[in-house]
Parts: structure tokens; sequence; C-alpha cells
């Protein structure tokens, strides 16, 4: 029989696509819930009601590790992942050494319900990094003694919108065409509320216990399919699908894996290729033979979130994003170099207007170092921040002190001052849209 509400459940990933949402779920089913993650501060006050702790997953690969976090605990739903390795991101240690720490923990603790979501195509033996490390969390989990449920979604479709589901936004919003790799590759997705559903029922005892099963919807669709599908969501006017080369692919895979190492989690990481040329598709029966509630197609899960302007805003934001800091960078990079070589000459400029040759050569080397380290710093994702920042007070100094000494500058025919005034603008911009989830 079913337990009643009030259980106390702890979500790994809880600020995740997906975590989130089953957060929300299980408040909403009055349970006690406690959500972990790195960074909570944005949860805390999205969801106060909740208790959050903050801690590294990746660190806790010991089962004492875990004892005071699972302790008192009824149930564990582990949300938590990552697609490839990074600065961020251990996968070996979040998807396998943790789980194998945490399903140790439960045991000693003596809770039997754990609620494990995986991937479709997760296997051990798999050539691929992140299959093979969500393979082994399962078997940690299967070879356990505890009440276990392993939930395989597919492509996850859910009104937030970071990694995967972003670009398919980004993509279908593209202006003229919708280009796309591997195009007829076959995609089965699934609604997240159709994923909390499953956990929601796994917590409340009301699956079969020691349960693996797939999450998709009944047919797969060509990706190609799947975009056509979001653009009309979007209300944008219908267009043609341009096929894009494989190596085109590849070369924006090489330069996402490149991003990923200074801290950015593009979804066009070489993982996320090799995950999207497998296909990603499941079995659909296995849920429906277990379930009376039935997965929604596409169609149906779209229908229920519909897209508004805000939606729209934010796809044809998402590919500007790295083009707004590229270009800042650059701007930024190329000033404080040009700063350097005509260091003599933009030195001059300030003596003219009555500052000291040794003060004014000071001020233009200290201006061409503050200009690189802003411009490098930007790249880093951990810095990204602190650098929009930097830049905005530096281009404010820059503006009120040229203002002060050299007025007659805002009149210069070649517009050094004027042109400060966007590159202000574009750094408010990149700071509106820096974060990520």
């Amino acid at each position: 029989m079913p337990d009643s509400p009030g259980n106390k459940v702890l979500v790994l990933g809880g600020y995740g696509l997906i975590g989130e949402a089953v957060v929300a779920r299980l408040v909403g089913d009055g349970h006690q819930v406690v959500g972990l993650g790195r960074d909570i501060r944005d949860a805390e006050r999205r969801w106060p009601a909740v208790q959050w702790i903050a801690a590294d997953m990746a660190l806790l690969l010991a089962a004492e590790d875990w004892l005071p976090m699972v302790a008192g605990m009824d149930a564990v739903v582990n949300a938590a992942g990552a697609l490839q390795n990074g600065p961020r991101d251990r996968l070996d240690a979040i998807h396998r050494g943790a789980v194998v720490a945490l399903v140790a923990a439960c045991e000693q603790a003596g809770i039997n319900r754990f609620v494990q979501i995986s991937a479709i195509g997760a296997d051990p033996t798999s050539s691929d990094v992140f299959f093979s490390t969500k393979g082994e969390g399962d078997k940690a989990v299967t070879n356990s003694s505890l009440e276990w449920t392993i939930l395989r979604p597919g492509l996850v479709i859910a009104p937030a919108a970071y990694g995967g589901t972003a670009l398919l936004r980004a993509l279908a919003a593209f202006p003229g065409f919708i280009p796309a790799v591997m195009a007829r590759r076959p995609i089965q997705t699934v609604a997240v509320t159709d994923v909390t559903e499953a956990v929601s029922r796994a917590v409340a005892g009301s699956l079969p216990p020691r349960l693996s099963v797939d999450l998709v919807e009944a047919e797969p669709r060509p990706l190609a399919d799947v975009l056509f599908a979001f653009r009309a969501w979007l209300g944008l006017p219908p267009t043609r699908l341009v096929p894009m080369p494989a190596f085109l692919g590849g070369i924006a895979a090489v330069v996402a894996d490149v991003l990923g190492l200074l801290g950015w989690r593009s979804p066009l990481r070489s993982a996320a290729l090799a995950a999207l040329a497998r296909g990603v598709t499941g079995n659909a029966r296995s849920w429906n033979e277990i379930s009376d509630h039935k997965l929604q197609p596409l169609e149906a899960t779209l229908a229920a979130m519909p897209a508004h302007v805000q939606e729209r805003w934010f796809a044809r934001l998402w590919l500007l994003k790295p083009v707004v800091f590229g270009v800042l960078s650059l701007f930024w990079l190329v000033s404080g170099i040009v700063g350097f070589i005509k260091q003599d000459v933009a030195a001059d400029i300030l003596v003219s207007h009555g500052l000291s040759p040794a003060l004014a050569l000071g001020m233009v080397l200290a201006g061409s170092v503050a200009d690189i380290a802003v411009g490098a710093a930007v790249l880093v994702r951990s810095l990204a921040r602190l650098a929009l920042m930097g830049m905005i007070a530096i281009t404010l100094v820059y503006l009120g002190a040229a203002t002060a000494l050299a007025p007659d500058l805002w009149l210069d025919p070649l517009g050094a001052m004027v042109k400060a005034v966007p590159a202000l603008c574009l750094a408010l911009v990149a700071l509106a849209i820096l974060d990520e989830r």
C-alpha cells in the first residue's frame, strides 16, 4: 500500500532542470523536501520552504560523508548529473563514486526507498564516459539491498531551458532557416511533468519495487521534426531546415570543449553530439506495462506550456550570448594591446591636456593592463561576472576622467569617447544574460 504523504525526501541536484521540477512536485505532494547542490543561493530564494544543503557530490565519496545528510530521511532522489568532464565536473566521481558511497550510507541508515534518475543508453560497458559512468552508478543501485527505482528519461522538455533544450529553442528560432546537424537522428521526448509523476509514485511506494524503466513518448521522430515543433510552439513562421555538414558539428564541438575547459557548459560539446549520434530512443512500452498514466507526446507537452514573448526573446538571444562575450573580450584585449603598442601616442594626448609625462605614461600602461585583464577574464566562467563589472567600472572611470580632463575628446572625429558608450551597453547586456540556470 502506498505511503501517506509527509515523507522526508532528500533530492540531489534539486535546482537542475529535472531536480527543481521534482522538488516542486514533492513539495506539492506534502513531503518535507531537503535539496542538495553546490550553489544553493538562488534555490534558497526560489524555494524557501525547502531545506537546502550546500555540498559538492564529487567530494562525497565515502559512506561517512553521506550519513549526516541522509539521517532521518525516508527516501532519496538522485537527480544530479553532468554531461562532460570539466573544471566543475568529474563524471566518475559524480555518477559512480558518489552514488556508490550514497547507496552504502542509505543501507547503513536504514533508508530503503531510492530513486535514481539515469539516462537512456546508460551502460557500464559503453565507450562514452557519460554513459559508462551513469551505467556504473545504476549498477551500484541495482546491486544494493534498497527498494530502488531507476528512471531513464528521453529528451526532457520543461518550461525551464538550458543545455540541450535551450539549444533546441535557439535553433528553432534561427532567422531565415533552421540549421541542424544529424537532423534525421531519432528522438523520443518526455515531459518533465511525466518524469515528476514517476518520481512521485516511486517515493510514495506505488510503483513495483526494484524497477528500471524508460520514460519516453510512444513513437520516435527525427530531430528535424522536433525543431519544427518548437518553431511552431514559439509562434514563428514556418521555414526550411538546412542540414549542416558533419564537419561543422565537429568544429563546433571542439570549440565548445575548449570553452568547457574555461567553465562554460555548452550543449554543443562532443559528449552531446555523441549522444545525438546514437539517437535518444527507449522502450515506450516498459512504462505503460506498469502504469495507467500515459506519457505525453511532444505536441501535448508543448501545448501544456504555451510560449510567450519571453520564450522568443530567450531563443533569439541564446545563440547571440557567445557572440556578445566574444566581441567584448576581443574589444578589450585589442584596446589593451593597442595601448601598449601606441603608449607614447596615447600619453602625448594626456600630456597635451596638462598631465606630466610620467603620470600620463603610467595611466596609459595601467589602463592597458586593466583592459587586457578584463578582456581575458571574461572568457573564464568563474571570473566572468567580476570581469563584466570591471569593464563597466573602467568605462565609467574612463568617461568621467576624460570628460573632466579633455572634454574636447567627445568631438574627436574618430569617436573614441562615443564608441565607449555602446561597449558599456554591451557589457550591461552580457551581465544581464550571464546566468545559465
